[in-house]
């Protein structure tokens, strides 16, 4: 799956559906939920099994964890992951 694919014409899985998350995007959720084992684990992943890069991969997340459809998709994680974010941005 490259990055810019979708299912649907809206990039959800049933065309007209707006309130579903795209494939591509519960793949990057799901992705995220996995422990890591070793440095380069992670970003082997999203090469071979999202076929994209690292940095278009957080791009993506970043966007996620503002979106309402994924924290309604997978709330753990992407609160998770804006409290992570967070704590970062206090750090600066």
């Amino acid at each position: 799956m490259t990055d810019h694919e979708s299912d649907g014409p809206d990039g959800s899985d049933v065309p007209g559906d707006s309130a579903a998350l795209s494939a591509r995007d519960r793949a990057v959720l799901a992705l995220e939920r996995r422990q890591w084992t070793g440095p380069g684990a992670k970003e082997r992943a999203i090469r071979e099994e999202l076929g994209m890069v690292p940095v278009r991969y957080y791009q993506i997340l970043n966007a996620l964890l503002d979106d309402t459809r994924a924290l309604a998709h997978d709330p753990i994680t992407v609160n998770r992951l804006r409290r992570v974010r967070e704590s970062r941005r206090d750090e600066r």
